[in-house]
């Protein structure tokens, strides 16, 4: 039996990256909380010319397919408003109780552990919008 579609804030995830008012909502200039499928998400996103910072601080109750489908949806999403990159940051090393599962996801795709000047260690990736799309084969 094949796994429902994780809904965003219960919207199909296809959908939501139409969205015309999307930027206003998204980037809304301070961290926002949605649901992907049963997990909730604090995050904030800004934008600094044609690069979109994403920083992710917490994933609560989450499983295996919310960091994938919150990829690939932010990246349609920037592709269709003509970004040129992304910069993540995840939080994932600071949580009380770190998900072992989903750091070793995070280094599988890419990810690399930094420190921020405030000493706590994130970790985070810049990614080309259309070579992660074209590698995935997305477009």
């Amino acid at each position: 039996m094949p796994k429902p579609e994780l809904l965003i804030d219960g919207i199909k995830p296809s959908e939501l990256v139409n969205l015309e008012d999307l930027e206003s909502y998204v980037l809304a200039g301070r961290p926002i909380v949605f649901s992907v499928g049963a997990a909730e998400v604090l995050a904030e996103f800004s934008k600094s010319g044609k690069v979109l910072s994403v920083e992710i601080a917490v994933v609560d109750q989450g499983g295996d397919g919310v960091l994938p489908v919150l990829i690939d949806t932010i990246e349609r999403a920037a592709l269709m408003r003509e970004f040129a990159a992304i910069e993540w940051s995840v939080y994932a090393r600071n949580c009380s109780t770190p998900n072992p599962k989903l750091m070793r996801v995070l280094e599988k795709i890419g990810f690399e552990v930094a420190k921020s000047n405030s000493g706590p260690e994130f970790y985070r990736q810049r990614r080309s919008i259309n070579d992660s799309l074209l590698r995935r084969g997305l477009r």
